[in-house]
């Protein structure tokens, strides 16, 4: 009888662990309002310099993001599943309804590949593909950066402006043709990132919401992203329920051999 006993509560402390454990809730982050406690400088040097080392570092990063994508009009609801090796490739799996996968990429610095499953097509290009629908400054840092709420490196260069802006702070200069402006709160935290090449007719903003706490890391739990470029409009809103840092992750990406080329 004791045994059995025994037996019910160690199934029980199980099953508790275990609910818990799915449950577990991103913690939101309570920003500051006033810069206070991170920087008091107005050299530029330092205050890039402090901007640079509130940058989340990691080696491997996973997220699950239930997402809106709208591409010219065209939207559907989705799921996200992200793994990142840092500076080296970024994993995604889309699932749809009950889970069901629809579309794979796997992204490195030089190339793009993604599986369609509802078409039994795939698509193999190197990395330059996406400046049909970005600036070509646009690489695989920007992605990288932009999934974890970081400034992209190129834009935090030695000769950018800073300004006040509020109570966040500005930064803005010209990237080879591209206009840029980076907002960042209080905690040096990027808010938004507005990317703009006119003489081609694209634009990129980014715009970060509702920080959580991840592993000790800060990012953001939103990340709405627009991209315009002539004869195309993409519109992500990525909404993270889960994220994680430092994670043994595997990225199993293989092209089935009965898929042919996308059109």
């Amino acid at each position: 009888m004791k045994r059995s006993i025994l037996n019910k509560i160690f199934i029980a402390v199980v099953l508790i662990t275990a609910i818990s454990c799915k449950s577990k809730k991103l913690v939101v982050v309570n920003r500051p309002a006033k810069d206070s406690t991170v920087v008091k400088t107005n050299d530029v040097a330092e205050k890039l310099a402090a901007i640079r080392a509130r940058q989340v570092t990691f080696n491997t990063f996973s997220g699950k993001a239930k997402t809106k994508l709208d591409i010219n009009g065209k939207d559907n609801d989705v799921t996200l599943n992200i793994r990142v090796n840092r500076d080296q490739k970024i994993w995604i799996s889309i699932t749809a309804i009950a889970g069901i996968e629809v579309a794979r990429a796997l992204i490195t610095p030089d190339s793009i590949q993604i599986i369609n499953r509802l078409q039994s097509v795939y698509l193999k290009k190197p990395f330059s593909y996406v400046h049909r629908y970005a600036s070509k400054q646009i690489n695989y840092r920007t992605l990288q950066s932009l999934l974890v709420g970081n400034a992209i490196p190129e834009l935090l260069a030695d000769d950018a402006k800073l300004a006040p802006e509020g109570t966040n702070t500005a930064i803005s200069g010209n990237l080879q043709g591209l206009i840029f402006k980076l907002l960042l709160g209080a905690d040096l935290k990027v808010t938004q990132t507005n990317l703009s090449n006119q003489q081609a007719g694209q634009s990129l903003q980014v715009t970060n919401r509702v920080f959580i706490q991840a592993d000790s890391r800060v990012i953001p739990s939103q990340v709405d992203i627009l991209s315009a470029a002539p004869g195309n409009k993409i519109l992500v809103n990525l909404r993270y329920t889960q994220a994680e840092f430092d994670r043994p992750l595997e990225y199993p990406f293989s092209i089935p051999k009965s898929y042919e080329p996308a059109n």
